[in-house]
């Protein structure tokens, strides 16, 4: 199998591949660094946004596609951590600029299939990708394929929890961390917490800005003690079967 990692190859080798008869796909995943409660890393969303893309570069391998997943970007706006060690936030000017830059030097390179493995979902950072990828298409008429689990065609394809609202280092993304370096998880801590079903997205439509105000005195929503490996592995599979998609609505049958 193919190694997918962008950065593992020399110029030379990318430069070849980008020459041949096959399509050519990057991913790039985006995440951030914050708390996810007392039992997952700060790295938590770019260690499911590196997985995600990593399973979608294999399938599209699968299909005669070359695919690469770039370095990760692991800072973004992460305002509602606020308040909690460890929590790095950028402002969204920032955060948009870097995404829409990175994107555009490989377009002028000669890439024109990018896809974002996005798995932080605090909304202003949202807004940041969509605006990304609004300039970047202004720019070069060139579309960035963006699966938003959080608009309801892909949210809908996911847990319960997580479609509750209520999955801030709870079960939805605990078990991710648990299939994709579950060395990383402090397993006992997570076994104990008791549930926390408070509805991050009804909140933020009442007007929440951080966790603290909501109950998240630990920055976690949901239930990370109903977590498993296989419920990860599961979800997993759906996310990168979401960025294939995503490629696919934005590419023309011939270059498939």
């Amino acid at each position: 199998m193919a190694d997918h990692n962008f950065a593992h190859h020399s110029w030379t080798e990318i430069r070849a591949l980008l020459d041949g008869a096959a399509p050519c796909v990057l991913i790039l995943p985006v995440g951030s660094t914050e708390a996810h409660g007392p039992h997952l890393p700060l790295s938590t969303d770019v260690i499911i946004a590196e997985e995600m893309a990593m399973r979608a570069a294999r399938k599209l391998e699968t299909r005669g596609e070359v695919a690469w997943v770039l370095p990760p970007v692991a800072y973004s706006v992460t305002d509602f951590s606020e308040g909690f060690v460890g929590s790095v936030s950028i402002t969204a000017e920032t955060a948009t600029a870097l995404v829409r830059d990175i994107c555009l030097s490989l377009i002028k390179q000669g890439f024109e299939r990018i896809a974002l493995a996005n798995a932080h979902l605090e909304p202003a950072h949202i807004a940041t990708l969509r605006a990304a990828c609004d300039e970047i298409q202004a720019r070069t008429g060139i579309a960035i394929a963006f699966p938003d689990i959080t608009r309801r065609r892909w949210a809908q394809m996911l847990t319960e929890e997580f479609q509750s609202g209520a999955c801030h280092a709870g079960r939805y993304e605990s078990s991710l961390v648990m299939s994709a370096q579950p060395e990383l998880v402090r397993d006992g801590v997570r076994a104990a917490l008791a549930p926390k079903l408070i509805s991050l997205s009804q909140a933020i439509r009442a007007g929440a800005t951080r966790f603290t105000e909501i109950g998240g005195e630990q920055a976690y929503f949901g239930s990370p003690a109903e977590a498993s490996s296989e419920e990860g592995e599961r979800t997993f599979d759906i996310l990168a079967g979401m960025i294939v998609t995503a490629l696919d609505d934005i590419s023309p049958a011939e270059n498939r």
